[in-house]
């Protein structure tokens, strides 16, 4: 729980763009360093804030830092000894990269999980998203994956990457909680989870057995096709099983994030 107090001290203020400090803010929101994320919104830094994740900066919008929430953050952020600055709504304007900018946004170390946390426990749940391309499907089948107790999700091939600021934003924390790994390929990613006792179980939109008919009580890896073509037949060719959502007709596919949705939650259902 964040601190009610207030900070202590005035905090530096930016009004240049081109301030270098800046220029580190824009930088992540373009995905251009790779060991840095932008948490943008009070919602993102204070889930960051509540995991433990070692903040290293962050800027508040200078007409925003009367608000209760800015100025519990602020001082939270300051109690960690985080460097926080106060800018302007020009700068925010592109520090913030959604189109009405936030109050606050910080930088922060790129999490990483082991690979025993992300096949933990005797009976894993592991959601493969492959070639899930749209950030903000990416950031909802994270989310939807911790709601529904999945033990991890892995992000293969040509997906987006679940710690970009629309991913993150769209898995409205999640990110930040549930282990998430990365794989090269599909084919890379199956031998892992099949490393770890993983049964692998492809998402089809025809052809597959029911979902209800499928037990997902064991361990299992399920492969989540991206947006559009789905999985590719080499990859589906790779699974231990095809696994198809019943649907009503003429409707012949579903969002990747809701097909993931409803798997996990059968996975729970039958786990519980």
């Amino acid at each position: 729980m964040l601190s009610e107090a207030v900070p202590s001290r005035a905090p530096r203020r930016i009004s240049s763009r081109n301030n270098p400090n800046i220029a580190r803010y824009r930088a992540a929101a373009r995905g251009e360093t790779p060991d840095r994320i932008l948490l943008d919104g009070p919602h993102l830094v204070a889930d960051a804030l509540a995991t433990g994740l070692p903040l290293e900066s962050a800027a508040v919008l200078s007409t925003a830092i009367e608000r209760p929430e800015v100025r519990r953050l602020m001082a939270e952020l300051e109690r960690t000894g985080v460097d926080v600055v106060v800018t302007t709504a020009e700068v925010m304007a592109v520090v913030s990269p959604v189109r009405s900018s936030s109050a606050i946004v910080a930088l922060a170390p790129r999490p990483a999980a082991e690979a025993e946390r992300l096949y933990a426990g005797n009976a894993p749940l592991v959601l493969i998203a492959h070639d899930v391309q749209d950030p903000g499907n990416m950031g909802a089948i994270v989310r939807a994956a911790e709601a529904g107790h999945a033990t991890s999700v892995i992000a293969a091939g040509a997906c987006a990457d679940p710690f970009g600021w629309k991913a993150l934003r769209g898995s409205s924390g999640s990110a930040l909680r549930l282990p998430i790994g990365a794989a090269p390929t599909a084919a890379a990613a199956i031998a892992e989870a099949r490393r770890h006792g993983c049964r692998v179980v492809a998402t089809v939109p025809r052809g597959g057995r029911s979902l209800y008919d499928v037990d997902l009580r064991t361990g299992a890896a399920i492969l989540i096709g991206g947006e559009g073509p789905g999985l590719d037949a080499a990859t589906v060719e790779l699974a231990d099983e095809r696994l198809t959502i019943p649907m009503q007709a003429p409707v012949e596919s579903l969002n990747a994030a809701v097909a993931a949705a409803i798997v996990v939650y059968e996975a729970l259902r039958q786990r519980r």
